[in-house]
């Protein structure tokens, strides 16, 4: 089963809110996206059912190996973009939102590309 857009964002979510609380409920993630409890608990049915994700006895969430591969895949987007999209003059609110969108659009191809493209750009200045 291929991951929607959706998915990809939870499970970046739950990355992100993990590296900055440590542990992650759906009472997190519902307030992290301001979406409604109902609405994260039938995401997370979806992910925990197709082994993105494992919930314990207390509700806490954990991405499994497949889950945590997408998430910082999608951060790793994220963060590039964003820096990229505000290196070329964008207004931080922007770029972030803007990355938000580009990240789950872009191929691998495309993403590789354009991350080897800057990478080009920036040792061409430093000399």
């Amino acid at each position: 089963m291929k991951i929607h857009e959706s998915g990809e964002n939870y499970l970046e979510t739950i990355l992100m809110l993990s590296k900055r609380k440590g542990s992650v409920r759906s009472i997190d993630i519902a307030n992290e996206l301001d979406f409604s409890k109902p609405s994260v608990s039938i995401a997370m049915k979806n992910l925990r059912e197709n082994d993105y994700i494992k919930v314990d006895e207390d509700g806490f969430i954990r991405l499994t190996n497949k889950g945590q591969g997408i998430a910082s895949s999608m951060y790793e987007r994220h963060l590039f973009l964003s820096k990229w999209l505000m290196d070329m003059g964008v207004a931080k609110e922007i770029a972030e939102k803007d990355a938000c969108r580009m990240e789950h659009i872009l191929s691998s191809e495309s993403f590789e590309a354009i991350r080897k493209y800057c990478g080009n750009i920036n040792s061409e200045t430093k000399e």
